[in-house]
């Protein structure tokens, strides 16, 4: 396992921006996950581990596009029809097994090769066919264009270059590339080994009495679930209870098998709050104070070489700063190249009032205004410990530290849900 500097999170106290702190992760974090090579099937959503560069052209050869008849372009009149003779026919997959000759039209279907020297191809549509004694002929009317209906060799991709570049999350299309080009196999990112835990003698497992004063721990099931998404190996770690020695045990053993540690809550410097401490007796931790909103300061640091990532512990909270801060942490750690999801610009169908100098996350939903334009449309309820909010959601509209005020129809910046999954 690749190990970080316990300084790589290190940063002054002040307020941070945002973007600044992409930009921070961006520079001093790498790749600590190591490669290796699954076939296809099991290659979906991993981190490309090499270039992929085509061997051959896509498509290897001229094709028709349509079911018709194959000609030479300049046997057709320009004005009125053309009759030609029938003289073979192609199927996909059989070659024709000689070169086309002047006169004459080929019976050709979609995705068959184009015999050499045919350059266009009717729709079978457009033309006439019959047959008498003298053979099969086809009619064929004035008004297509030369190359029409032939797909050319190469037009997907060229032979030497570079199709897929190293860092790049797989998609399905990726893997349908990567089928096209003959590979059964890819060169990819192991999946990164991530712990998650949380802490505390109040939070309880789903499933069971809940005592006064307790609550479910529904934040650990999220992240869970969001490094699952994210195609992490997960180690669910539990929940340990309100004592620095376990804490400090149990996060100091996950570090030795794992490449980051998760958790959420348990930061503050209250008499129960143990684990700055527990990261601090065997690492490295650094608080950023982060001016973001819903979100308190993030704790990031190392123990043994692994990362260690503290989130807030209300659960909106914990979304909005694991999916802005924690996930750009934990792709930039499995190699991939690109961890900026996309914003969309919309118009706004809300009126907001916010604090300059703070980037807001304002949970919204898309509706459609009387003029048909999509609007992001904010969720009447916005405190950070509503997770019903998020769920209830369509994404959420990023207001950066200079905006301290929306108006219906402003145009704002939408990060879909989709993005980030």
């Amino acid at each position: 396992m690749a190990q970080l500097s316990n300084d790589c999170f290190a940063f002054g106290g002040e307020m941070m921006a945002v973007d600044k702190a992409l930009a921070l992760l961006a520079e001093r974090v790498g790749p600590v996950a190591g490669i290796e090579r699954v076939g296809l099937a099991e290659a979906l959503g991993r981190v490309l581990a090499e270039d992929v560069v085509a061997p051959f052209d896509v498509p290897p050869h001229d094709n028709s596009a349509v079911d018709g008849y194959a000609v030479f372009f300049d046997d057709l009149a320009p004005d009125g029809t053309t009759v030609l003779p029938v003289t073979g026919r192609v199927a996909a997959g059989h070659a024709l097994g000689r070169a086309g000759r002047r006169g004459e039209a080929v019976r050709i279907f979609t995705g068959a090769p184009m015999p050499a020297g045919f350059d266009t191809v009717l729709m079978q549509e457009d033309c006439k066919a019959d047959s008498d004694s003298e053979g099969d002929r086809v009619a064929i009317p004035a008004g297509i264009k030369r190359g029409a209906n032939r797909r050319l060799a190469g037009e997907d991709m060229r032979k030497d270059a570079t199709v897929l570049a190293s860092g790049r999350r797989l998609r399905p299309e990726d893997i349908g590339l990567l089928a096209s080009l003959g590979r059964r196999d890819v060169a990819v990112r192991q999946r990164l080994r991530v712990a998650v835990f949380s802490t505390g003698d109040e939070v309880r497992e789903p499933g069971v009495p809940l005592d006064a004063g307790c609550i479910y721990d529904a934040n650990r099931f999220a992240l869970i679930a969001a490094l699952n998404q994210l195609g992490c190996a997960v180690t669910d770690l539990g929940i340990l209870p309100d004592r620095r020695d376990a804490i400090r045990d149990a996060l100091g053993d996950a570090a030795e098998r794992h490449d980051a540690l998760i958790t959420s809550g348990g930061m503050s410097t209250g008499e129960e709050d143990h684990v700055k401490a527990a990261v601090e007796a065997q690492g490295a931790l650094h608080f950023w104070r982060l001016a973001i909103k819903p979100g308190r300061p993030v704790a990031l640091g190392t123990i043994k070489g692994a990362v260690f990532v503290g989130l807030p512990g209300n659960p909106v909270a914990v979304m909005v700063t694991f999916l802005r801060i924690a996930r750009p942490i934990l792709l930039r750690l499995m190699g991939a190249a690109d961890d900026a999801p996309a914003l969309f610009p919309l118009r706004a169908g809300f009126t907001y009032k916010k604090k300059a100098g703070r980037r807001e996350y304002v949970r919204a939903t898309l509706a459609r205004a009387a003029d048909g334009v999509l609007t992001a449309v904010k969720h009447p309820r916005d405190g950070a410990g509503i997770l019903s909010s998020m769920v209830e959601a369509d994404g959420l509209v990023e207001l950066p530290e200079d905006v301290t005020r929306v108006e219906p129809g402003m145009a704002v910046d939408f990060l879909p849900f989709s993005e980030v999954r």
